[in-house]
């Protein structure tokens, strides 16, 4: 199955929501969970009804399609379904703002209004789609920093397993001193992918496993090292101090690392994923992100938003807790999964 095809099945909550809301609003009826008063009266005024196809576009199986006019009481229903799913109001006053260029007074019908949407959403994300770059320092040191329960521990495990069979040597250090189930999950990956997995005893400073992993990195000439850190709430000042330690020490055995620094998000989060990136930004000089857990939220639209808010690279895309599940992210392929497009 290609990623598309899981992708555009799994994020059926998001997709589903967007691509019945355009087809409700093309049609003048109201979507699920939308007020009535959201469909003024010339949102429903929907004009001649299109004549009935010749033979020719009987024989194609063409059918009727339902077309009406782009006006301004339609913008706004498409804002209302952008910040339904997450994509936030600036950013979905933006695009609908950018769709209208060209089509507004035109009669358009839903697929058109969807091929139109993916388009803009491609374009914004086309900047932020980029792979996590491979230095030739080595070891390239990588710290996976995050919120409670945003997948940091499953990403770290993917990315060692998918580094090692691109031929890379890797070493990962369980970082999260403070829950034993990380660390076991971590030594389960690293087993599965051949990987060495550091540990310390629990509750052991995460920063003095840190240098640790890269003193052994560095002796075994190893290609990349992968720091696990505590799941840490934005709003906790001392763990958030404790991150900031982590990046001192890793300076003091090697001045340019960390050398990467990803912050993974849990799609499930909205707009409060927003929140997180400008705090760990600060803390820890966020180089670039991954999405976790596209297939259980209905609020995919929050991608895009931080694509257009902070422009940081988007460099994976999770949807599932398989090996293959964590994919580099393509925006043409997000684009289309996210507002219902089946191919």
């Amino acid at each position: 199955m290609s990623f598309f095809k899981k992708l555009r099945d799994k994020m059926f909550k998001s997709s589903d929501r967007i691509a019945q809301g355009l087809d409700s609003i093309v049609e003048g009826t109201v979507p699920e969970g939308m007020p009535d008063a959201s469909l003024a009266p010339s949102a429903r005024e929907t004009g001649p009804a299109p004549a009935k196809p010749g033979l020719l576009g009987r024989l194609l199986g063409s059918g009727e399609t339902a077309r009406r006019v782009l006006d301004d009481a339609m913008l706004e229903r498409l804002e209302d379904l952008l910040i339904q799913a997450d994509m936030g109001v600036d950013t979905a006053l933006r695009v609908t703002a950018n769709l209208a260029e060209g089509r507004l007074g035109k009669r358009v019908s839903a697929e058109e209004i969807k091929q139109a949407l993916a388009d803009e959403i491609a374009r914004i994300m086309d900047p932020v789609a980029r792979p996590m770059p491979l230095y030739p320092t080595r070891p390239q040191v990588v710290l996976v920093v995050g919120v409670n329960g945003s997948g940091k521990t499953t990403t770290i495990g993917k990315l060692a397993s998918q580094f090692k069979a691109a031929g890379k040597s890797v070493v990962i250090a369980a970082g999260d001193t403070f829950r034993a189930a990380a660390v076991e999950q971590l030594q389960i990956w690293g087993d599965r992918a051949g990987v060495p997995v550091m540990t310390a005893p629990e509750g052991s400073d995460p920063a003095s496993l840190a240098f640790d992993a890269m003193t052994r990195a560095q002796e075994t000439g190893a290609d990349l090292l992968l720091i696990d850190t505590a799941g840490r709430l934005q709003n906790r000042t001392d763990l958030m101090e404790e991150l900031a330690k982590i990046v001192r020490v890793i300076r003091k055995k090697d001045p340019s690392a960390p050398h990467n620094t990803l912050l993974v998000l849990d799609a499930t989060t909205g707009q409060n994923a927003l929140l997180q990136v400008e705090i760990f930004r600060k803390i820890a000089d966020v180089s670039g992100l991954v999405m976790t857990k596209l297939d259980g939220t209905a609020k995919g639209g929050v991608l895009v938003a931080l694509a257009d808010k902070f422009g940081l690279p988007i460099h994976a895309i999770g949807v599932g807790e398989q090996i293959d599940d964590l994919s580099p992210f393509d925006p043409q392929d997000f684009a289309r999964a996210l507002v219902g497009i089946d191919a």
